[in-house]
Protein backbone atom coordinates (compact mmCIF):
# COMPACT_ATOMS: atom_id res chain seq x y z
CA UNK A 1 0.00 0.00 0.00
CA UNK A 2 2.62 2.40 0.68
CA UNK A 3 4.53 1.46 -2.43
CA UNK A 4 1.35 2.25 -4.26
CA UNK A 5 0.90 5.54 -2.60
CA UNK A 6 4.45 6.50 -3.46
CA UNK A 7 3.98 5.84 -7.16
CA UNK A 8 0.88 7.88 -6.86
CA UNK A 9 2.71 10.17 -5.34
CA UNK A 10 5.43 10.51 -7.88
CA UNK A 11 3.18 10.61 -10.58
CA UNK A 12 1.44 14.01 -9.91
CA UNK A 13 4.73 15.04 -8.91
CA UNK A 14 5.78 14.37 -12.81
CA UNK A 15 2.06 15.87 -14.12
CA UNK A 16 2.78 18.77 -11.95
CA UNK A 17 6.05 19.38 -13.67
CA UNK A 18 4.95 18.38 -16.88
CA UNK A 19 2.03 21.17 -17.06
CA UNK A 20 3.94 23.55 -16.92
CA UNK A 21 6.62 22.91 -19.66
CA UNK A 22 3.29 21.92 -21.40
CA UNK A 23 1.83 25.17 -21.39
CA UNK A 24 5.10 26.88 -22.25
CA UNK A 25 5.61 24.49 -25.32
CA UNK A 26 1.41 25.11 -26.51
CA UNK A 27 2.54 28.87 -26.30
CA UNK A 28 5.55 28.55 -28.46
CA UNK A 29 3.60 27.20 -30.94
CA UNK A 30 0.45 29.13 -31.32
CA UNK A 31 3.17 31.90 -31.16
CA UNK A 32 5.32 30.30 -34.25
CA UNK A 33 1.96 30.05 -35.99
CA UNK A 34 1.72 33.91 -35.52
CA UNK A 35 4.65 34.90 -35.84
CA UNK A 36 5.04 33.20 -39.02
CA UNK A 37 1.79 34.50 -41.06
CA UNK A 38 3.36 38.30 -39.32
CA UNK A 39 6.48 37.02 -41.11
CA UNK A 40 5.06 35.87 -44.68
CA UNK A 41 3.04 39.07 -45.15
CA UNK A 42 6.01 41.37 -44.49
CA UNK A 43 8.02 39.24 -47.03
CA UNK A 44 5.25 40.04 -50.00
CA UNK A 45 4.66 43.50 -48.97
CA UNK A 46 8.82 44.06 -48.77
CA UNK A 47 9.02 42.62 -52.26
CA UNK A 48 6.40 44.17 -53.65
CA UNK A 49 7.39 47.78 -53.02
CA UNK A 50 11.07 46.79 -54.44
CA UNK A 51 11.84 49.37 -57.58
CA UNK A 52 12.25 46.14 -59.47
CA UNK A 53 9.03 44.30 -58.43
CA UNK A 54 9.86 40.53 -58.05
CA UNK A 55 7.73 38.62 -59.98
CA UNK A 56 4.85 36.95 -58.37
CA UNK A 57 5.27 33.11 -58.21
CA UNK A 58 8.81 34.00 -56.77
CA UNK A 59 7.16 36.21 -54.16
CA UNK A 60 4.77 33.20 -53.75
CA UNK A 61 7.74 30.61 -53.05
CA UNK A 62 9.54 32.90 -51.05
CA UNK A 63 6.46 34.01 -48.77
CA UNK A 64 5.41 29.97 -48.44
CA UNK A 65 9.24 29.09 -47.31
CA UNK A 66 9.23 32.00 -45.05
CA UNK A 67 6.18 30.57 -43.54
CA UNK A 68 6.72 26.94 -42.94
CA UNK A 69 10.60 27.50 -41.73
CA UNK A 70 9.15 29.41 -38.88
CA UNK A 71 6.55 26.75 -38.43
CA UNK A 72 9.02 24.19 -38.37
CA UNK A 73 11.32 25.40 -36.13
CA UNK A 74 8.14 26.49 -33.68
CA UNK A 75 7.51 22.67 -33.55
CA UNK A 76 10.57 21.27 -32.86
CA UNK A 77 11.23 24.30 -29.89
CA UNK A 78 8.06 23.56 -28.68
CA UNK A 79 8.79 19.70 -29.03
CA UNK A 80 11.76 20.48 -26.44
CA UNK A 81 9.82 22.07 -23.98
CA UNK A 82 8.12 18.86 -23.37
CA UNK A 83 11.56 17.28 -23.70
CA UNK A 84 10.27 15.23 -26.46
CA UNK A 85 12.89 12.88 -28.72
CA UNK A 86 12.92 15.16 -31.45
CA UNK A 87 16.09 13.88 -33.19
CA UNK A 88 14.31 9.87 -33.10
CA UNK A 89 11.26 11.68 -34.20
CA UNK A 90 13.27 13.21 -36.88
CA UNK A 91 14.49 9.87 -37.94
CA UNK A 92 11.44 8.10 -38.01
CA UNK A 93 9.26 10.82 -39.52
CA UNK A 94 12.12 10.76 -42.53
CA UNK A 95 11.35 6.36 -42.60
CA UNK A 96 7.41 7.22 -42.57
CA UNK A 97 7.61 10.03 -45.15
CA UNK A 98 9.83 7.96 -47.48
CA UNK A 99 6.78 4.91 -47.32
CA UNK A 100 3.97 8.00 -47.72
CA UNK A 101 5.55 9.58 -50.06
CA UNK A 102 6.01 6.02 -52.30
CA UNK A 103 2.71 5.22 -51.51
CA UNK A 104 1.85 8.80 -52.81
CA UNK A 105 4.14 8.82 -55.56
CA UNK A 106 1.69 11.26 -58.04
CA UNK A 107 0.96 13.77 -55.47
CA UNK A 108 4.94 14.13 -54.17
CA UNK A 109 5.65 14.05 -58.01
CA UNK A 110 3.36 17.14 -58.45
CA UNK A 111 4.69 18.81 -55.40
CA UNK A 112 8.01 18.59 -56.41
CA UNK A 113 7.31 19.81 -59.85
CA UNK A 114 5.02 22.48 -58.41
CA UNK A 115 8.37 23.76 -56.63
CA UNK A 116 9.97 23.34 -59.89
CA UNK A 117 7.60 25.55 -61.92
CA UNK A 118 7.72 28.68 -59.45
CA UNK A 119 11.40 28.50 -59.09
CA UNK A 120 12.08 28.24 -63.18
CA UNK A 121 9.14 30.17 -64.01
CA UNK A 122 8.43 29.24 -67.52
CA UNK A 123 5.06 31.19 -67.37
CA UNK A 124 3.17 33.79 -65.24
CA UNK A 125 0.68 34.34 -63.68
CA UNK A 126 -1.68 36.01 -66.67
CA UNK A 127 0.50 34.68 -69.31
CA UNK A 128 -1.12 33.25 -72.32
CA UNK A 129 0.32 29.46 -72.56
CA UNK A 130 -0.49 26.17 -74.59
CA UNK A 131 0.40 23.30 -72.18
CA UNK A 132 -1.02 19.21 -72.36
CA UNK A 133 -3.84 19.79 -74.71
CA UNK A 134 -5.05 22.84 -72.94
CA UNK A 135 -4.92 26.78 -74.25
CA UNK A 136 -5.50 29.83 -72.19
CA UNK A 137 -4.83 32.32 -69.56
CA UNK A 138 -3.02 31.31 -66.20
CA UNK A 139 -5.11 32.47 -63.32
CA UNK A 140 -3.49 30.39 -60.65
CA UNK A 141 -0.19 28.28 -59.55
CA UNK A 142 0.08 26.36 -56.47
CA UNK A 143 2.22 23.83 -55.10
CA UNK A 144 -0.56 21.06 -56.63
CA UNK A 145 -1.48 21.81 -59.72
CA UNK A 146 -1.93 24.82 -62.10
CA UNK A 147 -4.96 26.75 -62.89
CA UNK A 148 -5.73 27.80 -66.54
CA UNK A 149 -8.81 29.80 -68.29
CA UNK A 150 -9.36 28.61 -71.62
CA UNK A 151 -10.13 30.69 -74.58
CA UNK A 152 -13.61 29.57 -74.33
CA UNK A 153 -14.29 30.56 -70.23
CA UNK A 154 -13.34 26.92 -68.89
CA UNK A 155 -11.54 26.63 -65.53
CA UNK A 156 -8.91 23.88 -66.10
CA UNK A 157 -6.68 22.74 -63.15
CA UNK A 158 -3.92 20.69 -64.61
CA UNK A 159 -1.44 18.65 -61.92
CA UNK A 160 2.16 20.18 -62.01
CA UNK A 161 3.01 17.35 -63.01
CA UNK A 162 1.52 17.37 -66.08
CA UNK A 163 2.34 20.72 -66.90
CA UNK A 164 6.43 20.08 -66.09
CA UNK A 165 6.79 17.29 -68.12
CA UNK A 166 5.30 18.20 -71.37
CA UNK A 167 5.92 20.83 -73.68
CA UNK A 168 4.50 24.42 -72.41
CA UNK A 169 4.32 27.39 -75.33
CA UNK A 170 3.76 30.79 -73.64
CA UNK A 171 2.22 33.31 -76.16
CA UNK A 172 3.22 36.34 -74.18
CA UNK A 173 6.64 36.14 -73.74
CA UNK A 174 7.27 36.30 -77.68
CA UNK A 175 8.66 39.36 -79.47
CA UNK A 176 6.83 38.67 -82.49
CA UNK A 177 4.35 36.39 -83.72
CA UNK A 178 3.85 34.71 -87.13
CA UNK A 179 0.35 34.65 -88.88
CA UNK A 180 -0.10 33.26 -92.44
CA UNK A 181 -3.25 33.74 -94.67
CA UNK A 182 -3.82 31.88 -97.39
CA UNK A 183 -5.03 33.48 -101.08
CA UNK A 184 -5.87 32.51 -104.32
CA UNK A 185 -6.06 34.92 -107.71
CA UNK A 186 -7.60 34.63 -110.87
CA UNK A 187 -5.17 33.23 -113.78
CA UNK A 188 -5.69 36.62 -115.75
CA UNK A 189 -3.79 38.15 -112.70
CA UNK A 190 -0.67 40.15 -113.07
CA UNK A 191 1.40 38.72 -110.04
CA UNK A 192 3.54 41.73 -109.21
CA UNK A 193 0.54 43.93 -108.97
CA UNK A 194 -0.87 41.00 -106.70
CA UNK A 195 1.98 41.09 -104.56
CA UNK A 196 2.47 45.02 -104.10
CA UNK A 197 -1.34 45.32 -103.31
CA UNK A 198 -1.36 42.45 -100.93
CA UNK A 199 2.01 43.70 -99.14
CA UNK A 200 0.14 47.35 -98.91
CA UNK A 201 -2.88 45.56 -97.63
CA UNK A 202 -1.13 43.90 -94.67
CA UNK A 203 0.77 46.61 -94.05
CA UNK A 204 -2.13 48.62 -92.96
CA UNK A 205 -3.16 46.22 -90.43
CA UNK A 206 -2.79 47.92 -86.49
CA UNK A 207 0.26 45.41 -85.10
CA UNK A 208 1.65 44.61 -87.70
CA UNK A 209 5.45 44.72 -88.14
CA UNK A 210 5.90 46.01 -91.62
CA UNK A 211 10.38 45.97 -91.27
CA UNK A 212 11.84 43.35 -89.32
CA UNK A 213 11.13 41.12 -90.09
CA UNK A 214 8.52 42.25 -93.26
CA UNK A 215 5.31 40.80 -94.66
CA UNK A 216 6.32 38.25 -97.24
CA UNK A 217 4.15 36.83 -100.64
CA UNK A 218 5.14 33.77 -101.49
CA UNK A 219 2.49 32.41 -105.05
CA UNK A 220 3.19 28.49 -104.51
CA UNK A 221 1.20 26.68 -106.54
CA UNK A 222 -1.21 26.56 -109.42
CA UNK A 223 -4.77 25.63 -108.41
CA UNK A 224 -7.84 24.16 -110.74
CA UNK A 225 -9.06 28.03 -110.66
CA UNK A 226 -6.44 30.29 -109.23
CA UNK A 227 -3.08 30.93 -108.54
CA UNK A 228 -2.59 30.33 -104.69
CA UNK A 229 -0.50 32.41 -102.38
CA UNK A 230 -0.07 32.51 -99.05
CA UNK A 231 0.65 35.71 -97.13
CA UNK A 232 3.15 35.68 -94.07
CA UNK A 233 3.13 38.23 -91.54
CA UNK A 234 4.44 39.17 -88.09
CA UNK A 235 2.96 40.81 -84.93
CA UNK A 236 3.38 42.40 -81.76
CA UNK A 237 1.23 40.82 -79.48
CA UNK A 238 1.50 43.55 -77.46
CA UNK A 239 -0.29 45.70 -79.41
CA UNK A 240 -2.69 42.97 -81.05
CA UNK A 241 -4.36 39.80 -80.14
CA UNK A 242 -3.94 36.34 -82.69
CA UNK A 243 -7.85 36.37 -83.81
CA UNK A 244 -8.02 40.33 -83.78
CA UNK A 245 -4.79 40.81 -86.64
CA UNK A 246 -6.36 37.27 -88.73
CA UNK A 247 -9.72 38.98 -89.00
CA UNK A 248 -8.07 42.41 -89.51
CA UNK A 249 -5.78 41.20 -92.34
CA UNK A 250 -8.75 39.46 -94.00
CA UNK A 251 -10.91 42.31 -94.40
CA UNK A 252 -7.99 44.65 -95.59
CA UNK A 253 -6.78 42.09 -98.21
CA UNK A 254 -10.45 41.48 -99.59
CA UNK A 255 -11.28 45.41 -99.62
CA UNK A 256 -7.58 46.06 -101.15
CA UNK A 257 -8.16 43.25 -103.92
CA UNK A 258 -12.09 44.66 -104.89
CA UNK A 259 -10.93 48.38 -105.17
CA UNK A 260 -7.22 47.56 -107.49
CA UNK A 261 -9.66 45.12 -109.72
CA UNK A 262 -8.25 41.50 -108.17
CA UNK A 263 -10.37 38.48 -108.49
CA UNK A 264 -10.62 36.10 -105.97
CA UNK A 265 -12.28 32.93 -107.64
CA UNK A 266 -14.29 30.52 -106.48
CA UNK A 267 -12.45 27.12 -105.93
CA UNK A 268 -13.93 24.51 -108.38
CA UNK A 269 -15.43 21.72 -106.43
CA UNK A 270 -15.72 18.37 -108.93
CA UNK A 271 -18.99 16.43 -108.47
CA UNK A 272 -19.03 12.86 -109.38
CA UNK A 273 -22.10 11.60 -111.23
CA UNK A 274 -22.52 7.80 -111.06
CA UNK A 275 -23.82 6.84 -114.43
CA UNK A 276 -25.45 3.42 -115.55
CA UNK A 277 -23.87 2.10 -118.72
CA UNK A 278 -25.67 1.88 -121.66
CA UNK A 279 -25.95 -1.78 -121.60
CA UNK A 280 -27.84 -1.90 -118.45
CA UNK A 281 -30.80 0.96 -119.65
CA UNK A 282 -31.11 -1.50 -122.92
CA UNK A 283 -31.60 -4.54 -121.20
Amino acid sequence: MELLTIQFQNMVQSFLLFVPRLVVAIIIFLVSLYVAGLAARAVSRALSRRKRPVDPELTLLIERLTRWSIIIFGVIWALNQVNFNVTGFVAGLGIVGFTVGFALKDVAENFVAGMLLLIQQPFDIGDAIEVNGYSGTVTDIKIRDTTIRTWDGLLVIIPNAKVYTNAITNYTRVVHRRLSLSIGVSYDTGLEAAHEVLLRAISSVPGVITDDPAPQVVFKEFGESSINATLYFWIDPQQTGYFAALDAAVKAVKQACDEAGIEIPFPIRTVYMQTTPVAELAG
